[in-house]
């Protein structure tokens, strides 16, 4: 199971990966910057180099970055939507730089401009940041809570998005489980996971599926707002965790918590549960008989 968390990089990133390692992680997300703005840190190669030796040696694999807040790609105003796309493109390459996988956007709001027309710009800044740096950093779009004139809160959006990229292959999926369940899709019932993962591959395709953020919520299903919380301690509930991490269509992706944290013993608490509730296949329950 590839297990992790939204890992801090204050410190610099050698030591986001040392925090990564004592929670026993085997992925893990990170910001390349703040995600609310200032200047981006300017990093040399050694400094990259020695991130990446690290992260790979401790087995972190895949390392996703995420977005910043900051940037709205489905804006309306041509001079936030330039200075977004371009912050938006510096990121793409600053995620290569760091030899990460995924880079996870937040696809933004369409100010009452108007679904379609948001659409049609957040895809025109995906497909210009793809075309201006051949790198093997997939963009992931991201769900969302579907609160005020946000995009992405249906399957069908994302699907919309990604259709009109132009090189659409480097572009895939990460679903937020706290988005998801606000956004008014039953994922805290068997039945309703089902129909939500049915309703997916119909108008994206779980290929397309490769992250999940796994995050429990603080308000009630269909609320339309954005409030992560600690893993079954919210209205998703434990239960739907079991079924989400074990589900066979699931349990291979990589989870990453981003749920909320003053100290690393929130974070470890969260993944303690969440280990609790995986299911050993019959090969390692086999294994783990022998070795007793």
């Amino acid at each position: 199971m590839k297990l992790g968390v939204h890992v801090s990089i204050a410190g610099g990133l050698l030591e986001a990966v040392a925090r990564a390692q004592r929670l026993a992680c085997t992925t893990m997300q990170i910001f390349s910057r703040s995600p609310r703005g200032g200047a981006a840190p300017v990093r040399s190669a050694q400094d990259l180099a020695s991130f990446d030796a690290a992260r790979r040696k401790a087995g972190i694999e895949p390392l996703a970055v995420h977005a910043p807040y900051i940037i709205n790609l489905a804006s309306p105003q041509p001079q936030m939507w330039a200075q977004s796309f371009r912050l938006y493109r510096e990121e793409y390459v600053r995620t290569a730089q760091l030899n990460a996988d995924y880079l996870v956007t937040h696809v933004g709001s369409h100010r009452g401009d108007g679904e379609a027309e948001g659409i049609v710009r957040v895809a025109k800044a995906v497909t210009e940041a793809l075309d201006s740096h051949h790198a093997d950093v997939m963009i992931l779009l991201e769900n969302t809570a579907g609160s005020g004139q946000g995009l992405g809160f249906n399957f069908e959006q994302l699907a919309a998005i990604r259709n009109a990229v132009r090189a659409k292959a480097r572009v895939g999926i990460c679903l937020d489980t706290a988005h998801l369940f606000a956004a008014g899709f039953p994922i805290h019932t068997e039945e309703g996971l089902r129909q939500t993962l049915e309703a997916f591959d119909r108008a994206v395709g779980l290929a397309h599926l490769k992250l999940i953020h796994l995050n429990d919520s603080k308000v009630p299903f269909n609320s339309r707002v954005d409030r992560h919380w600690h893993i079954g301690a919210g209205h998703i509930g434990v239960e739907a965790f079991r079924r989400l991490i074990n589900h066979p269509r699931l349990s291979e992706l990589p989870f990453i918590l981003e749920t909320p944290k003053k100290t690393e013993q929130e974070d470890e608490r969260n993944l303690t549960t969440v280990r609790s509730l995986r299911k050993r296949s019959p090969r390692a329950r086999h294994a783990h008989a022998v070795r007793a």
